[in-house]
């Protein structure tokens, strides 16, 4: 079931709970029920919130790969006629930083995250960050949903 078209910045941050600055991703470039393709170009903005003392660190893709999750979360539900339910980041394994910083990177990063686990109360993702061809981080998250209340929600493997 992939996308038929890329989502927008503002089609992104209607699906996850990230709102002005925080909301991370430009756009959907791909996604299918196991992985989802996304770029941002906002890591230079001098106004990121993300930045420390002018500088956004490398550790920050872990934040990247984190709402790679929630943003392929909310356009499996949404291919469902549902929400997404809000999660909890609560593990990150295996990471690997291969820079120091990225406020400095001229072009889009480039993300893959792809459905390692994927229940009725949390999801594990892997995740690849790119720059033009060069793996900037990569690692896998682990999130926890929280508990079903109003929200109508679909988990990532939409096999249910």
């Amino acid at each position: 079931m992939p996308s038929a078209d890329p989502l927008t910045r503002d089609e992104i941050a209607a699906l996850v709970p990230h709102a002005g600055g925080m909301c991370l991703w430009d756009e959907v470039v791909d996604w299918d029920a196991q992985r989802i393709a996304l770029r941002a170009w906002r890591h230079r903005d001098a106004d990121q919130p993300l930045r420390e003392r002018g500088r956004l660190h490398a550790v920050h893709l872990c934040e990247y790969g984190a709402q790679a999750m929630a943003v392929h979360g909310g356009v499996i539900a949404r291919a469902h006629g549902g929400r997404a339910r809000p999660g909890l980041l609560v593990a990150l394994r295996g990471v690997e930083l291969h820079v120091a910083r990225i406020d400095d990177l001229p072009g889009a990063l480039e993300c893959e995250a792809e459905v390692l686990v994927a229940g009725g109360d949390g999801w594990q993702y892997r995740f690849t960050i790119r720059h033009d061809g060069t793996l900037l981080a990569e690692g896998r998250a682990a999130v926890v949903l929280q508990p079903a209340s109003s929200i109508d929600t679909a988990p990532p493997e939409s096999n249910a």
